[in-house]
């Protein structure tokens, strides 16, 4: 990997970090759960990322121990969204 191409993915990490960032810290306590269902949408297309990152071939060993560290992150993200939101869900069923 040249430095070149390095220095595009770093760029493209700190901007997606602090786009995310900024992105969450404007959304209202009300609308946060219900968003949480489109997150788990998107840590699943991780997770497919992830998959592929760790199988593949051509790739270093330190980008499949990368790929390794991203699904279990994305898996965690996946699992517990969907816990809060199936909480949040138990909250509107009658007893």
């Amino acid at each position: 990997m040249t430095v070149s191409a390095l220095l595009i993915l770093i760029y493209v990490l700190v901007l997606a970090s602090y786009l995310g960032f900024e992105l969450i810290s404007k959304v209202p306590p009300t609308l946060h759960t219900p968003l949480m269902s489109g997150s788990n949408a998107i840590s699943g297309i991780t997770i497919v990322g992830a998959l592929i990152a760790c199988n593949e071939l051509g790739y270093a060993s330190l980008a499949k121990w990368l790929g390794m560290f991203a699904l279990v992150l994305a898996t965690i993200n996946v699992v517990g969204g969907y816990a809060v939101t199936d909480r949040m869900l138990k909250m509107f069923k009658k007893k």
